[in-house]
């Protein structure tokens, strides 16, 4: 994947992001989504070796729109300054965790599990931790995983994006309501997303050699959304 191309063209748009300049330089965009998209067809292709399903999913159905939705939003800006694919066997707007691959200035993220769970389902996938200790603890206190997603001695304060890895993109200060407060691994209770998330440099992504190093992380975290999956999917 041409990285450099395309964080080039996303710096760009961030300092010019309206319309007219966006139109000026369509084709160019153009070219840019379509070396991204080859990118991720790439990895969906290696990701269905050792997760076969995902192996219906087409580019189309992992992507998102450039185009932002400003309806609601203080920041009227036309366009993302990101590009974006979420790779769930049951798409981009499923409960259950997935893979995710980050294009950004600055910004480049490798992603694996759930971004949000309503408050009932995140309650069963904390039982199931409690439940199920020992499994759960060879999925996530594993040399290899801690390796790429410890956050431990991070200020968890601060956006996720400005960390260079970790596990939980939010957590509650305290423990959950009707939990117990003294568990030795209360740490897990207070997560409110099972995401583990790792950040790469921009020129991860050149070439084709990116795909070992993803295929060797997500393989890394499959486990861990997969303990968390097979709560969730009960639910959808």
């Amino acid at each position: 994947m041409d990285s450099k191309r395309i964080i080039s063209f996303l710096r760009q748009l961030m300092a010019n992001n309206n319309r007219p300049w966006f139109q000026e330089h369509k084709a160019e965009y153009e070219s840019v989504r379509a070396e991204f998209e080859w990118g991720i067809s790439q990895a969906i292709e290696r990701i269905v070796t050792f997760d076969p399903e995902i192996a219906h999913l087409t580019v189309k159905d992992c992507t998102y729109r450039f185009y932002r939705d400003t309806r609601f939003s203080a920041d009227k800006s036309p366009y993302k300054n990101h590009l974006g694919a979420y790779i769930d066997a049951k798409g981009k707007k499923a409960l259950r965790g997935g893979y995710y691959i980050h294009l950004e200035p600055d910004h480049c993220v490798l992603a694996v599990g759930n971004y949000w769970l309503p408050t009932n389902i995140l309650t069963s996938c904390r039982n199931e931790i409690m439940g199920n200790t020992e499994a759960w603890l060879k999925c996530v206190e594993n040399e290899e995983f801690k390796r790429y997603f410890n956050d431990e001695g991070q200020d968890n304060s601060i956006a996720y994006w400005d960390q260079p890895q970790g596990f939980g993109l939010e957590k509650l200060k305290t423990c959950p309501a009707g939990f117990p407060k003294d568990w030795e691994y209360v740490k897990y209770l207070r997560l409110k997303n099972y995401c583990a998330w790792h950040a790469v440099p921009e020129d991860f992504f050149e070439g084709d050699g990116w795909l070992d190093e993803m295929e060797h992380m997500f393989r890394v975290a499959k486990p861990m959304m997969d303990f968390m999956n097979a709560v969730i999917d009960d639910y959808e």
